[in-house]
């Protein structure tokens, strides 16, 4: 008796990229904090916070989301930046998370290329993204995709505004 491969289960899903859909808010929300816990941390941000910074009146933050039969397994958001002295716009890739499951298969450097087109395609000059100290795994990676470690230099102050 011959053994049948069931050729389906040998061919990685097919992924899409594209910008985050408002139906796409609560899995976009589920890994947004799965991506937090990850950190050791909890998120306190809500789908009406989400929402109104994708897709309020005034847009804040732009989403990519990767999709493989129908579900959502990875996402980067971008935030605008600016330079004043040299006059330049950029990007901050602000999060990027890609579902355990479907790590190391490319999907993160799917989104950082999609992330790169965004930027360019606004006019950006420069997609910047940070890594914590000892994330040594983020580090190589950002370095794979040609990003440069740069000097953080200075203390970052901030006041909460009522």
């Amino acid at each position: 008796m011959s053994a049948t491969l069931d050729l389906q289960s040998l061919r990685p899903p097919v992924v899409t990229i594209r910008t985050a859909k408002i139906r796409d808010l609560p899995a976009l929300h589920d890994m947004i904090t799965a991506l937090v816990a990850e950190h050791g941390d909890k998120t306190a941000s809500t789908l009406q916070q989400l929402e109104r910074d994708l897709f309020g009146s005034v847009p804040w933050i732009h989403a990519l989301v990767a999709e493989a039969a129908g579900e959502l397994i990875g996402y980067a958001i971008l935030c605008p930046l600016y330079r004043a002295a040299e006059g330049t716009r950029g990007m901050e890739l602000h999060h990027l998370f890609v579902r355990t499951a479907h790590r190391n298969t490319g999907i993160g450097h799917h989104l950082v290329e999609k992330a790169r087109d965004h930027a360019r395609q606004s006019g950006c000059a420069f997609l910047s993204v940070s890594a914590a100290t000892g994330n040594f795994k983020a580090h190589k990676f950002y370095e794979h995709l040609s990003f440069k470690a740069g000097p953080v230099t200075g203390m970052r102050y901030m006041q909460t505004l009522a």
